[in-house]
């Protein structure tokens, strides 16, 4: 290979999460433990997969789109996941104090809920993970391959390994 080709995109583990749920809360250790062994050689992806039975979801989700668009998307997701019951109790007020802590711009918080200019990606990721069989979360999905963590997530990480070292064997062949 010669060293004028550009580089592969690294492969991307799609992560179809709420940030209101506490299994995706238990996932943090896995996806920091990912993130740390890989770094930007695996892209990990937020996706959006709000329940219903979660009534601060899917405004949890559009703020995570607008901590995206002011460049904090994980740090942002990560820190409602690690309060999930504040969430649970506080509601979307408490989507916008976490933006403050973080130093985002709370005020564009606030009117990114009201005006719901982020419902479209929600919504689009929504419908996609249900197009693919999702239906629980965290799923992840890598290399073509959907692992459900709904149920349990005992072995996914090793998995994911698996695929991402396989997926970047094959990058360097």
């Amino acid at each position: 290979m010669s060293d004028s080709s550009p580089a592969r995109p690294a492969p991307v583990l799609d992560v179809w999460c709420e940030l209101q749920c506490p299994d995706c809360r238990t996932a943090l250790d896995d996806l920091r433990a990912l993130r740390a062994r890989y770094g930007d050689r695996l892209e990990l992806r937020l996706r959006h997969f709000p329940l219903e039975k979660h009534k601060h979801s899917f405004a949890a989700a559009q703020a995570a789109e607008e901590a995206v668009a002011q460049g904090q998307g994980w740090p942002y997701a990560e820190a409602v996941l690690d309060r999930v019951t504040e969430l649970d109790r506080k509601g979307e007020p408490f989507l916008v104090e976490v933006a403050r802590e973080l130093g985002l711009d709370a005020e564009e918080f606030d009117t990114a809920l009201i005006d719901g200019r982020h419902i479209l990606i929600v919504d689009a990721d929504q419908a996609e993970g249900k197009a693919i069989g999702v239906t629980g979360v965290p799923t992840y999905v890598i290399g073509g391959e959907r692992l459900d963590g709904g149920k349990s997530q005992e072995g996914l990480r090793e998995r994911v390994e698996e695929i991402a070292d396989r997926l970047l064997a094959e990058q360097r062949d």
